[in-house]
């Protein structure tokens, strides 16, 4: 069976087209790459999230036995509006030896990579399997892979390795931190500023545990990062947003806060939030209900993703760097997928084209010669699939 063959560049272009922002539907680009598999012949499983509105697409080349390489990507990007792009984000220009488009580096770049090489792996009577998934939600929560996992070795195959194809320059990282963020909020009760045994004011709650928040921070700069592959090196705490109050005379009845930590990835993850579960106890009985059952403290986990820990001669790491040709691994300062694959047990690297400097901008860009970087992995790849 021949289908249609296109090449990175080609592949790029189709995946660019599509506006998948976070807050939409990625299921028309979906289509077109099951389109295009079927085409070919490609076995493939689609996996609904629960609204039905985004999919993620599981494809294998090859035998369908366990122990193969996935290949992940995703194919959500970040909004574009309020940013100055100089053409259509969505339509991919080629100029001075870059490729520009929303995605084109995070991470469409390494989707296209994976996909063009669909009728080598098919022609190249491959021992090991090569999978591809593309998944949705990783700039917003990245469970968009998670009830792809939940099938690995249910009535998915199980992989024996996974690379997950964010930019790093075509190196190889073994490691980043998690993520968590948290939207906090102090309920008060109202009353005149001149009276404040009246009422409990919520700003000023909000602030002892913001206050808390910096002495947690200072203790994890003081911590340090053993490793000494970290940048900034420990895990940091951040309050993003503050919103309360009312008046200047009235105690604020409500106040609420946006707050994060980046965790290395030795951080026992349950350590802050548990911290902080402490001074919220504390606030609540000091200054919320000093004078009476005035006020609580609410605090709802938004987004977790676990961060990823080194796996010293791991699979994945051993074959991606044969593959990359490199001879050591670095970590890298921002959050990807690839710890919920380590989390069910499956060794993990980062490894894709292009610099992670150009993601989320206007104007965002991959170099060409990224993506024959890539090229020239994704052929070394099969090489070894094959052998």
């Amino acid at each position: 069976m021949s289908g249609e063959r296109l090449s990175p560049l080609e592949w790029l272009e189709r995946l660019v087209a599509f506006d998948t922002e976070s807050s939409k539907s990625n299921i028309a680009l979906i289509d077109s790459v099951a389109g295009y598999l079927d085409g070919w012949g490609v076995p493939y499983v689609r996996v609904p999230n629960a609204a039905g509105d985004k999919e993620a697409l599981f494809a294998t080349l090859g035998p369908k036995i366990d122990g193969g390489v996935v290949l992940s990507g995703h194919t959500d990007v970040v909004p574009v509006t309020g940013q100055a792009w100089t053409t259509d984000p969505f339509t991919l220009r080629v100029a001075d030896g870059k490729a520009y488009g929303r995605g084109a580096v995070d991470m469409k770049g390494f989707d296209a990579l994976a996909l063009a090489l669909v009728p080598d792996a098919l022609a190249a009577d491959l021992r090991r399997p090569i999978h591809i998934l593309l998944s949705y939600d990783e700039e917003t929560t990245c469970l968009g892979v998670a009830d792809t996992i939940a099938r690995f070795g249910a009535d998915l195959p199980r992989p024996g390795a996974v690379i997950v194809g964010e930019p790093t320059g075509m190196q190889v990282a073994d490691a980043h931190k998690s993520i968590v963020t948290y939207h906090t909020t102090v309920h008060g009760h109202e009353a005149h500023s001149a009276k404040p045994m009246l009422g409990a004011n919520a700003v000023m709650a909000a602030a002892d545990l913001i206050a808390e928040l910096n002495r947690i921070a200072d203790a994890m700069v003081a911590r340090g990062d053993a490793s000494g592959r970290f940048d900034p090196p420990n895990t940091t705490v951040h309050v993003g947003t503050i919103q309360g109050g009312t008046a200047r005379n009235i105690l604020p009845k409500l106040c609420a806060f946006h707050w994060e930590f980046r965790g290395l990835p030795d951080l026992d993850m349950g350590e802050i939030p548990s911290l902080f579960e402490t001074a919220c106890a504390r606030v609540t009985r000091e200054r919320l209900n000093r004078y009476g059952a005035y006020g609580r403290i609410e605090t709802v986990e938004e987004v977790a993703v676990p961060g990823l820990a080194p796996d010293p001669g791991s699979e994945a790491e051993r074959l991606a760097l044969r593959l990359a040709q490199r001879n050591r691994t670095i970590s890298v300062p921002y959050a990807t997928e690839a710890g919920r694959f380590q989390g069910a047990g499956i060794p993990t690297v980062v490894c894709g084209p292009g610099s992670i400097d150009q993601a989320h901008q206007p104007d965002e860009y991959i170099d060409l010669d990224e993506l024959e970087r890539g090229q020239a992995f994704m052929r070394r790849l099969l090489a070894d699939c094959a052998a």
